[in-house]
C-alpha cells in the first residue's frame, strides 16, 4: 500500500491486492480529526439523550434539569426536547473523516468487473474484522465507542447484530454533539434498524461530547465500566489517560479493546503506555491485587503495516515479536506458541484470554479484506439486481 499526504491534513491510500479469483485496488482518502479543545469545566449536561414523556415545554421551563445519564433506545427522544435541555457549543468539525473513494474489481485475467464506493465498505470491513474477537467475549453488557461517523455506526450494527440481548448499555463519546445526535438519530428513527432497535427493551444509549461539563469524570467511568471499547476516530492524541486501563482499578476488569481509527504514524487513539503494558511479561508471584489477564501481545490486523503505519504500535516501542496477527491467532497456533515459551497454559489460557482477558487489537486497514468482501458484495447485487450494469465496457 502507498499513502500520499495531501492538503488539509488529508492521506490518499493506495492498496492493491489479489485472491484467487479476483485483483483489485482500493484508492481512498481520509482526514485527520482536529485534535479536541479542552472541555469546559461547567455545569452543562454532560449526557446528551433525554426520555420521550419530556416535552419541550417542561424542558424548557426547567432547563437546569440534567439529561437523563441512560434512555432507553425505546423511549428516546430525538425531538426538541434535546436541544431545549442541553446546551451545545458551537461545531469544530468542518469536514467529515470518513474515508472517500473506490473499489476497482477485475478478473484474475485483468478485465474490470465492478466499480464500488469504498466509503460503507471500508467502514462494514472494518468492523467485520474488529467484532470478529468481540463475537467470543464472555461479557459484552456495555460497550463504548468513540466515534460517531461511518466507522462507529458499523461497530455498533455489527456488535447488535451479533450480541444484542446481552447487550444493556452503549455510551457514545465524540467531538462535538451534532454528529453523534445524527449517529443516534439513524440508530433510532431508520427502517433498517428497527429490528434492532426493537429487540432488546434493556437496550439504551447515552452521548458524550468534548464540549460539556464533567467530560473528563464521564469518559474515565464510561471507559472503566465497558466490555469492549471501539475505538473509531482519526484522532492524532490520545483518546484518554492510560491510566482509566493501566491502573490497580483500571486492570481489575477484563476489557475488549478495537482501536481502528489511526492509519498513520503520527496518528494515536491509545496512549503507549497501555500497549506496552499489554505485552509486558507477566510476573509469576503472588499478586496483592487481582488483575484481568494479559496476553502478552497485541493483536494486528497486518505485522508488516502495523509496524510500519501504526502510532500505537510505533510510539509504543513494539517489535514484530509482541504482535500477532488476526488471522494467526484465529488459527491458534502462533499464538499458542507464545502463551507457552511465556509459561503459560497455550491454547487453554489463549481462550480464557481471548474470552474474559484484556485483548486489544490494533488495524491500519488491508487490501484484501476490500477485495474479498468486495466481492461477495458484487455477488449479493448481481443476485438481487441492484447496481447498474454498463455493457460492452
Amino acid at each position: 500500500r502507498i499513502a500520499i499526504p495531501g492538503t488539509n491534513n488529508q492521506t490518499t491510500l493506495f492498496m492493491p491486492a489479489s485472491t484467487s479469483t479476483s485483483r483489485g485496488i482500493k484508492i481512498a482518502t481520509l482526514a485527520t480529526a482536529p485534535a479536541p479543545e479542552t472541555p469546559h469545566n461547567d455545569s452543562l449536561p454532560s449526557i446528551a439523550s433525554t426520555k420521550s414523556n419530556t416535552s419541550t415545554a417542561s424542558s424548557s421551563s426547567n432547563p437546569a434539569t440534567p439529561a437523563t445519564p441512560t434512555s432507553r433506545l425505546s423511549s428516546l427522544s430525538l425531538g426538541p426536547s434535546i436541544g431545549s435541555s442541553t446546551k451545545s457549543a458551537p461545531s469544530t468539525q468542518s469536514s467529515t473523516t470518513s474515508p472517500i473513494g473506490s473499489l476497482t474489481l477485475l478478473t484474475s485475467s485483468g478485465t474490470p468487473y465492478a466499480f464500488l464506493s469504498a466509503s460503507t465498505l471500508t467502514a462494514f470491513r472494518t468492523a467485520l474484522a474488529a467484532t470478529t474477537i468481540f463475537t467470543r467475549r464472555t461479557s459484552v453488557h456495555t460497550l463504548c465507542v468513540f466515534g460517531a461517523g461511518l466507522q462507529a455506526l458499523w461497530h455498533i450494527r455489527l456488535a447488535l447484530l451479533l450480541r444484542g440481548p446481552e447487550i444493556h448499555h452503549i455510551h457514545i463519546i465524540n467531538r462535538t454533539f451534532e454528529r453523534a445526535r445524527k449517529l443516534m438519530e439513524t440508530i433510532y428513527t431508520s427502517p433498517e434498524w428497527e429490528k434492532l432497535r426493537n429487540s432488546n427493551s434493556k437496550l439504551g444509549f447515552s452521548i458524550v461530547s468534548n464540549d460539556y461539563g464533567e467530560y473528563n469524570r464521564l469518559v474515565k467511568e464510561h471507559v472503566r465500566k465497558a466490555d469492549a471499547l471501539f475505538c473509531c476516530t482519526c484522532s492524532s492524541i490520545p483518546l484518554f489517560p492510560a491510566e482509566y486501563l493501566t491502573s490497580v482499578e483500571g486492570r481489575r476488569k477484563g476489557r475488549y479493546v478495537s482501536a481502528i481509527g489511526s492509519f498513520r504514524h503520527d496518528m494515536i487513539e491509545l496512549h503507549p503506555d497501555i500497549l506496552r503494558q499489554a505485552v509486558a511479561p507477566e510476573q509469576h508471584k503472588k499478586h496483592h491485587h487481582k488483575h484481568a489477564e494479559r496476553g502478552g501481545v497485541v493483536v494486528v490486523d497486518s505485522l508488516e503495516a502495523c509496524l510500519k503505519e501504526a502510532g500505537e504500535v510505533r510510539q509504543a516501542g513494539l517489535g514484530a515479536e509482541q504482535l500477532v496477527e488476526i488471522g494467526e491467532l484465529l488459527m491458534v497456533k502462533k499464538a499458542s506458541m507464545k502463551a507457552i515459551e511465556g509459561g503459560g497454559e497455550g491454547e487453554v489460557g489463549l481462550k480464557r484470554w481471548l474470552q474474559a482477558g484484556n485483548v486489544i487489537y490494533k488495524s491500519v486497514g488491508l487490501g484484501l479484506m476490500d477485495i474479498c468482501v468486495g466481492e461477495d458484495l458484487v455477488m449479493l447485487a448481481r443476485e438481487r439486481g441492484f447496481g447498474t450494469m454498463v455493457e460492452g465496457f
